[in-house]
């Protein structure tokens, strides 16, 4: 997040609170995260909605006003108030996966018609921070160690190779003994979340530990890309299909197969790629495959032509960054 603000939490305060608020709809939010830190002398509340669903909801503002006034009711009841006596400030944050872009309104008062001067002053403006995790991904701008980045990858991520390689980091990373928790977490998030929508129909094996994802995803590495280059075709077919239906179903169909097959050579070409390289210089970083699954056909194709001027890591990322 923006701004040297964030310098100024105490964040050995950080703890995280009852988020079960029930609104006037009966909609059980036990799903929020509601955490606190100390900003000085006071609690600055964070209400983090994860919003896991395909498509944008573009009343979102308006539900973030709603909890964040029952966030404020029930901190009134349990007198849990500042040091001065008023309402802790919050800070409203929606975490979003789905693969469209979200585009709803950020503040309320955007959805609210035009009224006369006087009402308008009167107008709520409760807006919230979103965090768009695959256009986060997709910009190549996240930082390399770094956790929710490794997530944020891991739901953009375009083949098995660009998995296998942030998996293999976070298992670099979450070593220390303190840290079983958090490689418990991401196991069960492969098993029960990540793979089942990635792998649709396998059977998920029992695995309790990073280790064991890696080892079953590498030995899968080649059925799992033929799957998976399977799908590209089958999305390209469907898109074209689509199109078919404003310029002609045959002409539609015709398309839908160019543009699956032009997908399923890009995604052969990005998996020979990446293991050439990681032959060649070694493992690459999260940040490397990322930027390399964005490639175009074409672009991939070059890339692989210049391989044998491409030694380091270093050089792999001037290469990058002239394209």
């Amino acid at each position: 997040m923006p701004g040297d603000w964030i310098d100024q939490l105490d964040l050995t305060s950080l703890e995280k609170c009852s988020g079960s608020y029930v609104s006037d709809d009966l909609r059980d939010r036990a799903d929020d995260l509601i955490w606190r830190v100390r900003w000085g002398r006071d609690w600055l509340y964070i209400y983090l909605l994860l919003e896991f669903q395909s498509s944008v909801d573009a009343w979102m503002a308006v539900r973030i006003q709603a909890y964040v006034g029952l966030l404020y009711q029930d901190l009134i009841r349990a007198e849990q108030l500042g040091a001065t006596g008023q309402l802790p400030p919050v800070l409203p944050i929606v975490l979003y996966n789905g693969l469209k872009p979200w585009d709803a309104a950020r503040e309320v008062g955007e959805l609210i018609a035009p009224a006369p001067p006087f009402v308008r002053e009167y107008r709520p403006r409760q807006g919230y921070y979103l965090i768009d995790e695959i256009r986060l991904a997709e910009q190549g701008a996240l930082p390399e160690r770094n956790l929710s980045a490794a997530l944020f990858r891991l739901e953009a991520s375009r083949s098995p190779a660009d998995v296998l390689g942030i998996l293999q980091a976070l298992v670099d990373w979450l070593q220390a003994p303190e840290q079983t928790s958090l490689r418990r977490a991401f196991t069960v998030w492969f098993r029960r979340v990540f793979l089942p929508r990635r792998l649709p129909g396998v059977p998920m094996v029992s695995m309790n530990d990073l280790h064991e994802v890696r080892s079953m995803l590498a030995e899968r590495i080649e059925s799992w890309t033929e799957q998976w280059m399977r799908e590209g075709l089958e999305k390209g077919l469907e898109k074209g299909l689509e199109k078919g239906l404003e310029k002609g179903r045959e002409e539609g169909r015709e398309e839908g197969r160019e543009e699956g097959r032009e997908e399923g050579r890009r995604l052969e070409a990005q998996h020979l790629v990446l293991r050439l390289l990681q032959r060649r210089i070694g493992p690459l970083t999260p940040s490397q495959q990322t930027r390399i699954a964005a490639l175009p056909l074409e672009t991939l194709e070059t890339l692989g032509e210049d391989l044998l001027d491409l030694t380091t890591a270093s050089q792999l990322d001037a290469w990058l960054a002239r394209r």
